[in-house]
């Protein structure tokens, strides 16, 4: 890879390996040549973001295939590292341990694990430094533990990585551990990363001021909520087997449909299609720097290939064309307040800590009450009419 020394930032839209159904299963999966082509940095979006316990390692390596040759300082290479697929086992659906788990070693082997992690990914990617690396999926350790984060910042001194981020998951949630994690260790990061759309404001909004105050940029995912927003998901439509869609509630598309059409005069009055209002009406927030949707081919006889719909992420107006009113008026039409049960530290939850969830303790309180955020109000599931 040449050139080596320059440097791009995240641009405001960017494309993920986990689109295209080979590595995260979201519709069709797609052949080498496709997927390469469709996760491929060009012109229009120079940004592409991998995380390394996407198959194990393979969708760092068909990266490597898609860049290869490219002019380095003309993409924006944003990695991530947390998975322990070298040490840990595989727990069925809940996927490999984070590598703060106890049973895999103590916090004096925290920074040995990310520098490993970094470099092997870095090898299997083709170059020799991210533009950012993301903390992935972090547990309550990885939001909270000081040697974490000197160990990210380390890779950032050793040139690994030019900046570092936190990148919470893999469900919703996370609001109060991230905005901790932003009030302890701001000044080392410059990127998080969170779940946000026109149909899911909730919670990702709620921390959206802690990030700005930290002067943190963010980058958002789910932007398509599921693929609805690139307006080919149907009701009644088949998904692929094993889609990781199926968690969703019944009935979730045709609900989203039906605001989704509430939503299209104002997309038309910006001239915007629906997935391009999406990702403005994200890019309408203050910290919101990029979006990152995910790239579906759905296994309908009728559906749009994914290149046309990679066509129409690049195509998204570089001007804004959503006035202030417009941004208020999808969040009434979208709003989804206590419509799940949301990870992380959690008034709902008790009992034994786990991977994803855990008790609400006296400092995320404080840092609660510090937001103006009322946890058994606004981090709640509550009954929808």
């Amino acid at each position: 890879m040449s050139n080596s020394s320059a440097h791009c930032d995240p641009g405001p839209a960017a494309v993920g390996t986990w689109s295209g159904g080979r590595f995260m299963h979201f519709g069709e999966p797609l052949d080498d040549d496709r997927l390469e082509s469709l996760i491929a940095p060009d012109e229009s979006i120079r940004t592409v973001l991998t995380a390394d316990v996407y198959g194990a390692g393979e969708a760092d390596r068909m990266l490597g295939r898609a860049i290869e040759g490219r002019a380095r300082g003309e993409m924006c290479v944003v990695g991530a590292v947390g998975h322990d697929f070298y040490f840990g086992e595989r727990d069925g659906a809940k996927g490999f341990p984070r590598f703060t788990d106890r049973r895999l070693r103590d916090e004096s082997g925290y920074s040995d694990y990310l520098r490993m992690a970094t470099e092997r990914s870095l090898e299997r990617c083709g170059i020799d430094g991210f533009d950012l690396l993301l903390l992935h999926n972090p547990d309550r350790i990885g939001y909270t533990s000081e040697r974490v984060w000197r160990g990210m910042a380390a890779l950032r001194d050793a040139g690994l990585t030019r900046m570092i981020g936190v990148a919470p998951g893999p469900a919703n949630g996370f609001t109060l551990d991230l905005i901790d994690c932003l009030e302890r260790f701001g000044a080392m990061l410059d990127w998080a990363m969170i779940i946000l759309n026109p149909l899911e404001p909730w919670p990702g909004e709620l921390c959206l001021d802690a990030a700005a105050a930290a002067d943190v940029k963010v980058i958002t995912r789910v932007v398509d909520y599921g693929g609805l927003f690139f307006d080919d998901l149907l009701p009644g439509q088949e998904l692929a087997p094993h889609d990781h869609r199926s968690f969703r509630p019944a009935g979730w598309i045709e609900r989203g449909r039906e605001r989704l059409d509430r939503m299209r005069p104002v997309a038309q009055r910006a001239g915007l299609t629906t997935i391009q209002l999406a990702c403005q009406w994200n890019l309408a927030h203050g910290p919101v720097a990029c979006v990152a949707p995910t790239l579906i081919q759905e296994i309908a006889e009728d559906a749009r290939p994914v290149e046309s719909k990679r066509a129409e992420l690049a195509a998204l107006p570089a001007e804004l064309r959503l006035t202030a009113e417009d941004v208020d008026e999808i969040r009434a039409i979208g709003d989804n307040t206590g419509s799940m049960a949301l990870k992380g530290a959690s008034p709902e939850h008790s009992g034994e800590e786990r991977p994803d969830r855990w008790d609400l303790d006296d400092r995320l309180t404080q840092v609660a009450e510090r937001w103006g955020i009322a946890p058994e109000r606004d981090l709640t599931a509550a009954a929808r009419v």
